[in-house]
């Protein structure tokens, strides 16, 4: 329980958690996490920027009893997931003379989500400021940068963005600032792939107009403080964008070997052919890294066996997390064997339906791979260089 200041009368009051595993039991956290609230002192007014997850309230309130907080006016809550709302109730508590400041959509929520009195709210539209005195605070909404009622709050004299879920990361760090920038990319780029991906298209223009604001510090939910806003908006616009690279995904199961077998033979192929091949073998794939991996592919190829009549379950749920989490891959195609019959070609290719790509002619044989079964797989590898070199990506 500590906490460490980003800024004059600007501190960071959250808390970390360092043995946490896994989020909305779902989402691996190989490194754990923070909920990072972030409490602003003006010459007038306290603000509190979001709350912290109920399991580690206690750590929040003890951050403030140690800054010596008698009181706090306004409660800023961007988001009303409860990791950033849930310590809501017991702050209301510790300080009953506090307003909840958010926007109409997410008051509706902390109402159902936490029965949060709605007298106890003032309500904020797009472009509204909250003076504090000395320092103002300006709302911006941002729908579907994760949920339908996000919104993000700027600090303008001091220039600090608290932008929510948004250009953080999940990482339990005992670093304030973000140090090493290669790894906080690769923890970000893990973030977008599970939690932004899907609003890619909604994202895009927020990254513009948090630009335009020019921030000189990005404090996000998740993760430590970015001093360097550059590195992180240029990643966000590169994976918002529509550029795809030259990478082959290969989520595979294979029950006796043959599906192995197919997959090893078309990884080789398609290596021999300059295109980059990342297999994973969904038995022990981390889902995380299987979504990382997807940021910026061109193709997917999903391999399964044939279960009964149709493809093995953990494919059906990679397939299925592929789908909602929507990429910008632009080929698909599935390879698989069978012992007496099904559609598992068919079925896979009908769950990606939210995903907008071309389907290359799958390559489904009977049994172990044979001769003709290896001419199908390089002709696929074939098919697969040529929409790669029509892209120019090769």
């Amino acid at each position: 329980m500590v906490s460490r200041e980003i800024a004059k009368g600007i501190h960071w009051v959250g808390a970390l958690d360092f043995d946490r595993r896994i989020f909305d039991e779902l989402i691996p956290l190989p490194e754990g996490t923070s909920y990072n609230s972030y409490l602003i002192r003006g010459s007038n007014k306290t603000a509190l920027i979001d709350t912290v997850d109920p399991a580690k309230e206690e750590e929040l309130i003890v951050n403030l009893l140690k800054l010596g907080i008698e009181r706090i006016d306004y409660i800023v809550i961007n988001h009303a997931e409860q990791d950033h709302s849930g310590s809501l109730p017991m702050v209301l508590e510790m300080y009953p003379m506090a307003r909840v400041v958010t926007n109409e959509k997410c008051r509706d929520l902390l109402v159902s989500l936490l029965q949060i009195q709605p007298e106890t709210m003032q309500v904020v539209k797009d472009g509204e400021t909250l003076s504090l005195g000395d320092r103002t605070l300006r709302f911006f909404l941002t729908p579907w940068t994760h949920w339908p009622e996000t919104q993000i709050t700027y600090l303008e004299e001091d220039r600090i963005l608290f932008p929510c879920d948004l250009f953080g990361f999940h990482a339990a760090s005992s670093e304030l600032y973000v140090t090493n920038e290669a790894e906080a990319y690769r923890s970000a780029k893990r973030y977008y792939a599970e939690i932004m991906m899907p609003f890619r298209s909604s994202i895009k223009g927020y990254v513009q107009k948090v630009r335009e604001l020019n921030p000189a510090m990005i404090a996000p939910s998740h993760g430590p403080v970015h001093r360097n806003p550059k590195m992180i908006l240029d990643a966000y616009a590169d994976w918002v964008s529509d550029d795809v690279k030259n990478v082959v995904v290969i989520p595979y199961v294979s029950m006796h070997g043959s599906t192995r077998k197919m997959v090893d033979h078309l990884t080789a192929a398609l290596i021999e052919r300059g295109i980059d091949v990342k297999p994973f073998n969904l038995t022990h794939t981390d889902i995380g890294e299987l979504a990382y991996s997807l940021v910026d592919a061109s193709t997917i190829v999903v391999a399964t066996p044939t279960v009964l009549f149709g493809p093995h379950p953990q494919v059906v749920y990679a397939t299925y997390l592929a789908n909602v989490l929507k990429p910008k891959v632009r080929f698909a195609s599935v390879i698989g064997s069978f012992g007496w019959g099904g559609k598992s070609a068919e079925m896979i290719v009908k769950m990606l339906d939210h995903v907008k790509v071309e389907v290359l002619e799958p390559v489904v044989i009977k049994g172990m791979p044979d001769e003709a079964a290896v001419v199908a797989l390089n002709r696929l590898a074939d098919d697969i260089l040529k929409k790669h070199k029509e892209m120019k990506i090769v």
